[in-house]
């Protein structure tokens, strides 16, 4: 028997299927080990050894696989076929070794595109050994992100409190957003117009046309800049006379496009079904993997990992069995298409993504998918079909028309555009078979009958006033596509990169649109002043172009770690006689429209307004950047960082307090304002002022003097406790309302009820808490379980205060922000789990047969660990659990 390893537990249950009795199937959930996430792991100093460390979890895999081998003939190892697929198998291969397993064994490398049967056991005919070079190049990129990582991040902790980390890409990819969002700050739109003419045939077919020469001048979109022009040309037209001076019909060929790559796959899934490129690729991956289809598992598309356009001989010769079936041999063209990638940097070593079965029909599968698994299936399907099509035909007819007033001559152009044969469009037909084209086509943006030479007629002018628009912020389809251009990156690493961003909070994605936050664009303006040849596209490219060299053997990869590092290390080491008032000067002058944005009675931005005589700067606090003013702590004026500061502080004026009143009982003024944590009311002046912030839900333009009084009573005594006389507060705090009795917090549950809660609602909550132990996560929601863990012990997704998250026994692992909690899947789960013990310390979750030990010599160790297991989820919840 031999022992094959793959990476995925539904990877392996397929194959299992195709291989049968003679072999066993085991699944490394990944990659067995990484580099530990501390300083150490990478060691320049010694020509970049690399320490790596098995966590938890792999710990468990490692076993299996290492006991499964002790009886086996041999080794396959049939990872994926990309750089990662490869070092996974690397790795279990020098474990082995280690352990020394393997001995004579034959140990053989097995790659296939696709998981099918004939994939599956073509590849087990022709083994091949570990390539060496895609091992390099893996060891390569994951030291240099490693140093960039882990020494540029430290620099910002020190320099740029609240900043959280720093990326060889990654800060790359802010670097693009930020950039755009700046375009954007600085664009003064442009007023033009345009001129259309409503105009009939001498047979009373109507169409338009656009206007193209004036003034004895070509025109162009923008040309007509002023109101006043545009009217003195519709005047003119209004009176004219027209005729048709030409008209001119073109045939047009239509090609289709190139089967997906990753990226193409991403963009397309983002602008057509709503797809972020993480759920993308989780989609992807599981098509791949493997979909029961009456019970029969199969891959439904090839490996979703590539950057490569071409498919192979066989599935062309497939595709083009199909098209003569299902459209006819019209639409089949004589020769196959073929294609090559534009891309820099590409890499063809792969197909591009297509069914792996262009027989099943989205349609025919439909009932064994989930609906984002039809969808996209329907997707790649579509794509992969008709680019072996033939062109669609089009007549494209244009026709230029006079308009003669007087002696001025003013040119309109009226464009038609017919599909004579839809060719590849036919795949875009969901109902194919009941389309068959006519030999006149679709009439859908035709022109009427026109006739050189003849007459036509004015039926009206339309001059409408248009103003340029800036720049489009960045989605994750046109990013992932700009980066592509650029050679930065790679298929496997778009999605995560993005998803880094999101979770940083250096950016927000709403309306699929990524914007900025103002911690991004301080990281970027950072970076851009005192790293600027490490966040440089060219110079990213180029680190990407040498990873290629290694991978294909053509460069050393220790010499490219060598050449980084010397450069980098004497950057990093230059920032330690950075001073902050450096920084800041820097970037004060960089982000001067973000931080100080125009006034509206044209004074000084930078003029503090609530002194009079300070200069507002940026300032770096515990929590990140705010901008105060040069006189404190005389003047105390701060608020948060925004280039639109008043509807960043929720509409509230950060330079100037709303006056909401007067207390009736004090007589002192209560205000609205802003200050670095947002929004909150205020009674009196100076130190012994009162403050409270506006609780969650609460808008600032919704605040009036009661609601503003209600808060500033807070706490309030709700009564006295009914056992032992102790009074009952109740208040807004970090975690929201809350009830308080000698010492024990519940919590309310909405900010209502702090201000009309009673004793025995107090009591009732109070008793629930310590029924609970006074855990928050007692009543924790479960929204779904996921099964047994491999280890044992039932794992679910629960719904919690600081938001949804994988539990096991006593450990909860966060799931990381933008993951949809109902899509978590079990071989997600495992190495959040696995992570989130390791970081905290905690003990895996004792299986169900293992005895009960005697626990009354380790109270003092239990409530240690408890201690310590309560300090470590506050923690992960504060960080989003990042582990």
């Amino acid at each position: 028997m031999d022992l094959v390893v793959v990476e995925s537990p539904a990877k392996a249950k397929t194959i299992n299927k195709y291989l049968g009795k003679d072999y066993k199937v085991l699944a490394s959930f990944g990659h067995v080990r990484d580099l530990p996430a501390k300083d150490g792991s990478v060691l320049p100093d010694d020509d970049f050894a690399m320490l790596w460390k098995v966590d938890t979890a792999s710990a468990k895999r490692v076993k299996d696989i290492a006991d499964a081998m002790k009886n086996a003939d041999g080794l396959i190892l049939a990872t994926d076929p990309d750089r990662e697929g490869e070092a996974i198998s690397w790795h279990v291969l020098d474990l082995l070794n280690k352990k020394k397993l393997l001995k004579d064994k034959p140990v053989k490398r097995v790659v296939f595109n696709a998981i099918t049967k004939k994939s599956v056991l073509d590849a087990m005919a022709n083994p091949r050994d570990i390539d060496e070079a895609l091992v390099n190049a893996y060891l390569a990129r994951r030291a240099l992100d490693y140093l960039v990582g882990f020494n540029l991040s430290p620099v910002l902790w020190r320099k740029l409190p609240g900043a959280r980390s720093a990326g060889r890409v990654q800060s790359v990819a802010l670097r693009l957003v930020c950039e755009r969002e700046s375009e954007i700050e600085r664009f003064i739109p442009e007023e033009y117009w345009s001129i259309v003419a409503d105009l009939k045939t001498p047979r009373n077919d109507a169409f338009e046309a656009r206007l193209v020469l004036a003034d004895g001048k070509r025109v162009q979109k923008n040309s007509i800049k002023t109101g006043e022009q545009a009217e003195r040309i519709r005047v003119l037209l209004e009176t004219a006379s027209y005729s048709v001076k030409s008209v001119e019909a073109k045939p047009v060929r239509r090609n289709p496009g190139p089967p997906f790559t990753t990226s193409t796959l991403q963009q397309a899934a983002s602008s057509r079904l709503g797809f972020s490129a993480s759920r993308t690729m989780q989609v992807a991956q599981r098509l791949y993997e493997g979909i029961s289809l009456g019970g029969e598992a199969a891959g439904l598309i090839t490996y979703m990992r590539t950057d490569g356009v071409s498919m192979a001989p066989e599935a062309i010769a497939a595709a083009r069995d199909a098209i003569g079936d299902q459209f006819g041999t019209r639409y089949l063209p004589e020769q196959a298409r073929g294609y090559s990638v534009k891309a820099k940097n590409a890499q063809e070593a792969h197909e591009a993504i297509r069914p792996t079965d262009f027989t099943r029909t989205p349609q025919s599968v439909r009932k064994h998918l989930d609906s984002d698994q039809f969808r996209l299936y329907d997707l790649i399907w579509k794509r992969g079909i008709a680019s072996q099509m033939a062109s669609a035909e089009m007549e494209r007819t244009t026709a230029e028309i006079e308009a003669a007033n007087g002696g001025e001559i003013v040119g309109l152009r009226a464009v038609g555009t017919i599909v004579r044969f839809d060719g590849f469009l036919a795949a875009y037909t969901d109902n194919q078979e009941e389309k068959t084209p006519s030999d006149d086509g679709d009439d859908d943006g035709r022109l009427p009958e026109i006739n050189q030479g003849e007459s036509v007629a004015k039926e009206k002018i339309r001059a409408t006033q248009h103003f340029t628009e800036p720049p489009p912020r960045f989605s994750e389809a046109s990013l992932i596509k700009r980066l592509e251009e650029l050679g930065i990156g790679r298929p496997s690493t778009y999605a995560s990169t993005l998803a880094t961003l999101r979770d940083r909070e250096y950016v927000t994605i709403e309306n699929r649109k990524l914007t900025p936050e103002p911690k991004g664009r301080l990281v970027t303006a950072f970076l851009e002043n005192f790293f600027s040849r490490y966040v440089e596209y060219d110079f990213t490219a180029e680190l990407e172009e040498k990873l290629d060299r290694i991978s294909d053997g053509s460069l050393e990869w220790k010499q490219v770690l060598r050449d980084f590092w010397k450069d980098f290390f004497a950057q990093v080491e230059g920032t330690k006689e950075l001073r902050v008032t450096n920084v800041l000067d820097a970037l004060n002058e960089a982000l001067a429209p973000l931080v100080f944005p125009k006034r509206e009675d044209g004074g000084d931005p930078r003029q503090c307004q609530a002194c009079g005589t300070g200069q507002l700067s940026l300032k770096l606090g515990k929590y990140g950047a705010f901008v105060g003013c040069s006189n404190y702590p005389e003047c105390n004026f701060t608020r948060q960082l925004s280039g639109d500061a008043e509807a960043a502080n929720g509409g509230v004026n950060p330079n100037e307090p709303n006056e909401l009143g007067t207390d009736p009982e004090t007589g002192d003024p209560v205000t609205l304002r802003s200050g670095r944590f947002g929004p909150y009311v205020q009674r009196g002046d100076g130190k012994e002022a009162k403050r409270s912030s506006l609780p969650k839900g609460w808008k600032p333009e919704d605040i009036d003097l009661e609601k503003a009084l209600r808060l500033l009573a807070l706490p309030r005594d709700v009564g006295s406790h009914p056992e032992d006389g102790k009074m009952i507060t109740a208040g807004l705090g970090r975690y929201g309302p809350f009830v308080l009795h000698d010492g024990t917090y519940a919590n309310l549950e909405s900010i209502d009820e702090v201000f009309a809660v009673g004793v025995n609602r107090a009591v009732a909550a109070i008793a629930d808490k310590k029924a609970n132990g006074g855990r928050r996560g007692a009543t924790a929601k479960a929204l779904k379980s996921l099964g047994d863990h491999p280890e044992g012990g039932e794992v679910t997704v629960n719904e919690g205060r600081y938001g949804p998250y994988v539990k096991w026994g006593k450990i909860n692992a966060t799931i990381p922000k933008g993951k949809e909690p109902q899509s978590v899947t079990m071989e997600e789960a495992v190495p959040l789990l696995a992570a989130r013990a390791e970081k905290a310390g905690l003990k895996k979750p004792a299986k169900k047969a293992a005895a009960k030990k005697p626990a009354a010599k380790k109270t003092a160790a239990k409530k240690t660990t408890t201690r310590k297991t309560a300090s470590a989820k506050k923690t992960a919840e504060a960080e989003g659990d990042n582990s």
